[in-house]
């Protein structure tokens, strides 16, 4: 399973990078504008910036919403850097432009799917990544777990070659049980990339065994 990290800020890309175990990062406007990052200028040089520190998949998500406009940006967006896959909403024009862009050999990641219909679509049009929302299903009750499971079992009937990126991770168990049925994907914040480091047994075990070398070694 590739980890991707949901966020536009820096340091916790290199936190997460650093850590050993990041392989991609998704971004929107929300996450740019939560950085404070405005202005077409400032945002293609944060995207660079982001680049410079990962290995490979920087989702970089298009603003238009017409199929010329997308790809006009789209196509803009993947000349940036070889690690960019364009980010692409799941709308009639935006799955239009993920045919195109998938002719023209530039990646994407067809983004806000809430259903399995939608997801088919998305990997007919040979889009790289599905991004299907678990959190946001989870805040109107109805099962995001269950949408992932859905379209992996889809796309294994068939032999899609899109691949699963959950997204909208809110805590661990979210990531554990997207793992457990067969995401290829998670993206999530930092705090839960991290948060599966914790047990409470490791911590009581690690200071046992600190506490137990000291006493040997008569300190």
């Amino acid at each position: 399973m590739k980890f991707f990290i949901d966020t536009a800020n820096l340091s916790e890309i290199k936190e997460a990078y650093e850590l050993g175990v990041l392989d991609g990062v998704t971004t929107n406007p929300s996450l740019m504008a939560k950085e404070g990052i405005s202005g077409d200028d400032n945002i293609i040089a944060h995207y660079k910036a982001i680049c410079n520190i990962v290995d490979d998949n920087v989702s970089a998500e298009v603003i238009a919403t017409d199929f010329e406009g997308i790809i006009k940006e789209g196509k803009e967006l993947a000349k940036l850097d070889d690690k960019i896959v364009v980010k692409v909403p799941m709308i009639k024009e935006g799955v239009k432009a993920i045919k195109y862009f998938s002719s023209e050999g530039i990646r994407t990641n067809c983004t806000l799917i809430f259903g399995p219909g939608q997801a088919i679509l998305a990997a007919k049009a040979g889009a790289t990544y599905v991004s299907p929302f678990v959190g946001r299903l989870d805040d109107i009750s109805y099962d995001g777990i269950d949408l992932i499971e859905q379209i992996v079992n889809i796309y294994e009937n068939y032999g899609y070659a899109t691949q699963v990126l959950a997204a909208s991770i809110r805590h661990t168990m979210h990531l554990i049980k997207c793992a457990e049925i067969g995401a290829d994907v998670a993206t999530c914040p930092l705090k839960v990339i991290t948060g599966l480091l914790k047990h409470p047994l490791t911590d009581a075990g690690l200071a046992q065994f600190l506490a137990d070398h000291a006493k040997a070694a008569g300190k």
